[in-house]
């Protein structure tokens, strides 16, 4: 895998944000959303990696960190900013506006409601959400 710098993210997160309120149940898998409640934890007991958009695909130039993401945790807090502006896949500019960034949308208050919702419909997405797996699939390269 090759190295690449992640962008900030964009001004509101995506309409599937799995961290969105208003975004379909039953849209990402089971093992995505399970990365989510693990950023809720302790900074010394959380996940070492940045919580990238699922947008693009993950190593590309337009790989962005997750607007949801840093709109619902404290990014004072995340050990995946630490570690990535020390490692340089961060820089200082964007790691400060993560932590500056404020949702226009709202979003769930941790990553466990938000994965109790993404989860709840899982087995059986509704409309909304199999269009939204639809648009996913057309725009990623690298899913299985």
């Amino acid at each position: 895998m090759r190295w690449f710098v992640m962008l900030p993210p964009a001004p509101r997160p995506c309409a599937s944000c799995p961290y969105r309120t208003d975004a379909p149940s039953g849209v990402w898998s089971e093992e995505d959303y399970a990365k989510l409640p693990p950023y809720d934890e302790p900074t010394w007991a959380q996940p070492l990696k940045p919580f990238l958009c699922h947008q693009h695909d993950h190593g590309n130039d337009r790989a962005r960190v997750c607007g949801g993401w840093a709109g619902c945790h404290d990014g004072n807090h995340l050990m995946a900013l630490r570690i990535a502006v020390a490692t340089g896949e961060l820089s200082v500019e964007t790691v400060d506006a993560i932590r500056a960034y404020v949702s226009p949308v709202p979003l769930f208050a941790s990553g466990a409601q938000a994965a109790v919702h993404g989860m709840r419909e899982i087995l059986n997405p509704g409309p909304e959400a199999r269009r939204a797996i639809g648009k996913i699939d057309s725009a990623r390269t690298n899913l299985a």
